[in-house]
């Protein structure tokens, strides 16, 4: 009986040993269990690296021929569509003598969702005949980068150019000096505005909060996301908005010099390829691409893997790590092997200069392996720049999106795995310009991935016929879409 005891003593010590060993390693050596980033992954990370899904395409895509009049076609500019960017107002803008008051918005989201609501909030001082104050941008809740407006544009630059339209103040007058965003969470004040309706007309916001910036000569509107229509505004409101979107919003210099850097390294670095026969001539010269570089956002962050509610092939660590994260069930990305076989079906080659815009991808380089067995050639800030050059914008997520958007802006094509803020705002802005961005087919490409039997000749045709009218083609605008997106035909004008 002494003996079962001493056991039973002796196991409870063991077991508490190993409990206090569990939760002591991972305090003692955080390094083995940290998520991957693009370096390198960990000895105890949540996932193992992932199977290929769609081998039998991925080997013939590896393997494959492109025809020199595709890849010609493929990198041509597009040509003149019949519309340009409406620049003249539709009416004679002029300021009225005196501002009703003044009008400040709290802005959440990451940087493209700011953006738009940094274009609805001109739109709403205009209606109501008030002066801006340049709005305040909260704590990014994901990134937890707090930057300022004045951090990521021009502020002298926003308010010049749009000096016709509406009054725009940095900062409110001593007299309203009390109006921050600390003060309004301290408790609930009239003078704030938390009522506004997604979409509100421009009748709601004379009705409801004119008499409040009558009364108090200032007000504040929070949330102020998706806070003004699309429908039923305007023509010279709808072209206002276009304005500070296109014009008005210029980066800051620190972020046009590293974008405008990074933008001639992708066009002239001379790179050789170890192990392959693969030369790039970048002198310009030719219709295959050279010079030239392509745009994947690649939204494939650990938010995007688990709400995707899919099977990524990272085993089943990943499935437990990614069901914490899961509430609800819609696929918003394709993966990076899926969008490798798109781009590659599209006649993108191993020669294709390829940007990476992205945050973090979500299984590190062990997860774009195979998307860079397709494009050896792939880049991303990091590869294209020193820490010297990127210390102004590292570890500031808007900052860096900022330096993604301008390289994104000034490539000859664009593409997005993923329809979110970031793909819909370049959409809009390259469309204005008559820029070449592909948007992928998701209804046509879901069914594809999904038939296992797909060989490459028959997955490379229904892609190619899938995309022939998705490069750029002008979309004019649908009741309830975003104008940020399609601003034709509101801010454009038949050319």
């Amino acid at each position: 009986m002494k003996e079962g005891l001493f056991h039973r003593q002796n196991q409870s010590q063991r077991m508490a040993f190993a409990g206090v060993f569990a939760i002591l390693l991972p305090i003692c050596f955080p390094h083995l269990f940290r998520p991957l980033g693009r370096a390198s992954p960990s000895l105890f990370s949540e996932w193992i690296a992932p199977r290929p899904r769609h081998l039998p395409l991925l080997k013939a895509a590896l393997t494959r021929h492109i025809p020199v009049r595709q890849q010609s076609g493929l990198w041509a500019p597009l040509p003149d569509q019949g519309w340009k960017a409406c620049n003249e107002p539709t009416i004679v803008s002029s300021l009225p003598a005196k501002s009703q008051g003044y009008i400040q918005v709290f802005l959440d989201g990451g940087l493209n969702q700011q953006r738009m609501g940094l274009c609805d909030a001109v739109a709403v001082a205009k209606i109501l005949n008030a002066t801006l104050v340049v709005p305040h941008l909260d704590l990014n809740p994901v990134w937890l980068d707090s930057s300022s407006f004045s951090d990521i544009f021009d502020v002298d630059h926003f308010i010049n150019v749009l000096s016709n339209e509406v009054k725009i103040v940095k900062e409110p007058p001593n007299e309203y000096s009390w109006s921050t965003r600390e003060y309004y969470a301290t408790g609930i004040w009239p003078t704030r505005i938390k009522t506004a309706p997604v979409h509100a007309s421009a009748q709601w916001y004379q009705d409801n909060v004119l008499p409040v910036l009558q009364s108090y000569g200032i007000v504040a509107i929070a949330p102020f996301s998706h806070r003004l229509a699309f429908d039923q505004l305007p023509i010279d409101l709808q072209r206002l908005r276009c304005k500070v979107n296109f014009e008005a919003l210029a980066f800051v210099r620190d972020v046009k010099v590293l974008g405008e850097l990074i933008v001639n390294r992708l066009r002239k670095t001379k790179h050789q390829v170890l192990g392959s026969e693969l030369r790039v001539n970048n002198d310009g010269s030719g219709n295959d691409g050279s010079g030239k570089y392509v745009v994947l956002h690649l939204r494939f962050d650990k938010d995007m893997a688990a709400h995707s509610a899919c099977d990524f092939g990272g085993g089943k660590a990943e499935k437990l790590a990614l069901a914490k994260y899961r509430q609800e069930s819609r696929a918003l990305s394709l993966t990076p092997e899926e969008i490798g076989l798109l781009l590659s079906a599209l006649g993108f080659t191993n020669s294709t200069r390829l940007y990476l815009a992205s945050h973090k991808v979500y299984g590190g380089e062990a997860r774009i392996a195979t998307l860079k067995q397709f494009f050896p050639l792939m880049e991303d800030k990091k590869t294209l720049a020193s820490a010297e050059e990127l210390a102004k914008v590292e570890g500031r997520a808007s900052l860096l999106a900022a330096v993604d958007y301008y390289v994104s802006l000034k490539s000859d094509i664009f593409i997005s795995a993923s329809p979110g803020n970031m793909h819909n705002a370049l959409v809009g802005h390259r469309a204005y310009l008559n820029l070449k961005t592909i948007r992928p087919n998701m209804v046509l490409l879901g069914p594809l991935f999904l038939n296992k039997s797909m060989v490459w000749p028959d997955f490379e045709a229904a892609v190619l016929n899938g995309h022939r009218n998705r490069q750029g083609q002008i979309r004019l605008r649908k009741e309830k879409q975003s104008i940020f997106t399609y601003p034709a035909p509101d801010c454009m004008c038949k050319s």
